[in-house]
């Protein structure tokens, strides 16, 4: 056993348990002597598995990291090549037992795989629903002798088994190279200017093409340097709209005033309608004066500071305006007080005229009641004298 650096000790063994599959960190600290392409076994959470060291990388301190259990014997790497040649037998009895059970007529079984050791077999098949595989379990569990698991993959993931060959005519990319399949959107299609046809867009697993996403990065940051299309630009040939625009080559094409059509680079377009922008905004006066003259030929009185000045003097107009308006208000308040009193006054000496006449009148019916009475006293006292 030769002693490693502390650089190897202090990473991780990648682990891929297919020959296109993911990578799986384990601590690798017990057997400092493994090397890239040693087949190992692991546990996990399917039971012991054999897979094949292809590097060593940084630890991730979020993810909990197993421990590499053994490396693998030359009985391990017979077994499993022992174990493989039967996967198709196995599958072959999967489908015929799947055959007699009813809900399960649109189900396809792709594949089946044992894990080294013949302990576990694992049947994979596919369906546009979930499926209640219970009782084929039961029933399969009876045939064989390892422990048979069920598990539903996507059309990619069947697509990544079957292999063949893709719409270009090279083998699938899911079946060369792609170990994890990246989300993929209709916007990626109309970035790269391709028809949205649905021939050319889907794979043969019917879900769009994987290859979308190779190149979209680069025509997005190509397409922020280039010009939009319908906008006027110059070249050597002279001025013309933008009619298409090539992201990979870094050129537009152009439709010049002839009706000719021209492909330019991006070296050599000219901006015409940001210089004539420039160029407008240039003749107009400068809107930003000091105190001072003016050199950018702005007329006087439009100066910066005689702006502010007429400003201040409309405000100071328009201040002393409410005074005035004030002061005329409190003279007719004033106005209204003093007739206000005046009618008051008149008021109550109307009033009291008014009941010193009624006093009076109750006077003078009380003077005539009194002379009444005398009278018919009087007669009476003279019937009684004649009497």
């Amino acid at each position: 056993m030769t002693d490693l650096p502390n650089e190897k000790t202090n990473l991780v063994a990648g682990v891929r348990f297919q020959k296109i599959g993911k990578l799986y960190h384990f601590d690798h600290s017990q057997f400092p002597e493994l090397e890239s392409g040693d087949f190992v076994i692991v546990e996990t959470l399917r039971g012991r598995q054999m897979g094949q060291v292809m590097g060593f990388a940084e630890p991730d301190p979020e993810r909990e990291i197993r421990q590499i259990l053994r490396p693998a014997t030359p009985r391990d790497l017979v077994l499993r090549q022992h174990w493989e040649q039967k996967q198709p037998e196995a599958l072959v009895i999967c489908r015929e037992v799947a055959s007699n059970i009813r809900h399960l007529d649109g189900v396809k079984f792709v594949e089946a795989q044992y894990n080294y050791d013949g302990s576990v077999v694992t049947f994979l098949f596919s369906a546009e629903q979930k499926i209640d595989t219970q009782v084929l379990e039961k029933r399969l569990q009876r045939k064989f002798e390892a422990k048979v698991e069920m598990r539903q993959i996507g059309p990619r993931d069947v697509a990544k088994l079957l292999g063949g060959f893709g719409a270009c005519g090279e083998t699938r990319c899911c079946s060369t190279f792609l170990t994890d399949f990246s989300p993929i959107s209709i916007k990626m299609a109309k970035a790269q200017g391709i028809s949205l046809n649905p021939s050319e867009i889907t794979g043969m697993c019917g879900r769009l093409r994987c290859c979308l996403v190779y190149e979209y990065e680069q025509y997005v940051e190509a397409r922020k340097k280039l010009p939009r299309r319908n906008k006027l630009v110059g070249s050597p040939d002279g001025e013309g709209r933008v009619i298409d625009v090539i992201p990979l080559r870094d050129a537009v094409v152009i439709r010049t005033e002839d009706g000719t059509r021209k492909t330019v680079a991006r070296e050599d377009i000219i901006p015409i309608e940001e210089f004539r922008k420039l160029a407008e905004k240039a003749r107009q006066p400068c809107d930003k004066h000091g105190d001072g003259a003016c050199e950018c030929g702005k007329p006087a009185g439009q100066r910066q500071a005689d702006i502010v000045a007429a400003k201040q003097a409309e405000q100071s107009v328009k201040s002393e305006k409410p005074k005035e308006k004030s002061e005329e208000e409190s003279d007719t308040k004033k106005t209204r007080r003093r007739r206000r009193s005046r009618n008051r006054n008149n008021k109550k000496t109307d009033e009291g005229e008014n009941k010193e006449n009624q006093n009076r009148r109750r006077r003078g019916k009380r003077r005539g009641r009194r002379r009444n009475n005398n009278k018919k006293t009087d007669e009476n006292n003279n019937k009684q004298d004649n009497s």
